[in-house]
């Protein structure tokens, strides 16, 4: 986790009036790979254990026990291009959020955006090796970052319906959200889902750039 992220971090808890302090026990290379992150306000402690950030507010359980807390796989090159053309952001400096599917597009993201931090919010990532230019972490319902902190925003399926209103607070104003949306081809029910999720997503944008059946990007 890079220095610079920490400077964005905010109390999941006490919401982003109250930012985190870093107590480090190991940095490299302007890294953050063991330590905590505090709350001067409820003291609660966020811990730090191989380059990932665990930013869940108690209760806690083990990060193995959270839903999609396996690997989200490999890296797709072909997707990582889509996606880089969907965020649109051309070059650095600047830090981009990853939730869900589209975090394991991360590493890539860092070589084709030059000067960018990658904040990848998955539970499966935990075990991976750190990279310069991602930051790994998890949190839970609040993300834990100021207002207006990501100059792009994706959100895998699954977490446009959960954090569609923390990934708007936290996307700088005129840059782009991308939302994937349910498969409206496996059940009817997921179709309604899909449409209302859609709709949602309408409504928070300023300008729809593209919708398919299975994603959206809008600008905040």
């Amino acid at each position: 986790m890079h220095l610079l992220v920490t400077d964005r971090l905010a109390c999941p808890l006490c919401g982003p009036e109250f930012g985190l302090i870093l107590l480090s026990d190991r940095v490299e290379d302007r890294r953050v790979l063991e330590g905590s992150f505090g709350c001067a306000n409820c003291r609660e402690r966020y811990p730090v254990r191989g380059g990932f950030g665990d930013f869940r507010p108690p209760p806690a359980g083990p990060l193995e026990a959270e839903p999609g807390s396996d690997d989200p796989g490999p890296d797709d090159p072909e997707g990582a291009l889509r996606l880089a053309a969907m965020i649109g952001v051309r070059e650095g400096p600047g830090t981009l959020l990853l939730a869900g599917a589209p975090a394991r597009q991360a590493d890539r993201l860092v070589v084709m955006i030059e000067g960018v931090e990658v904040v990848a919010l998955h539970p499966g990532l935990r075990g991976r090796r750190e990279v310069a230019g991602v930051s790994r972490m998890h949190a839970g319902e609040a993300l834990p970052f100021y207002a207006s902190t990501f100059r792009g925003v994706a959100l895998g399926e699954g977490w446009g319906e959960s954090h569609l209103d923390e990934a708007f607070r936290v996307a700088a104003p005129g840059s782009r959200v991308v939302v994937e949306l349910p498969d409206p081809g496996q059940v009817p029910a997921t179709a309604d889902r899909r449409d209302a999720l859609a709709a949602k997503v309408t409504r928070r944008g300023r300008e729809v750039l593209l919708e398919t059946d299975r994603l959206i990007v809008v600008v905040r």
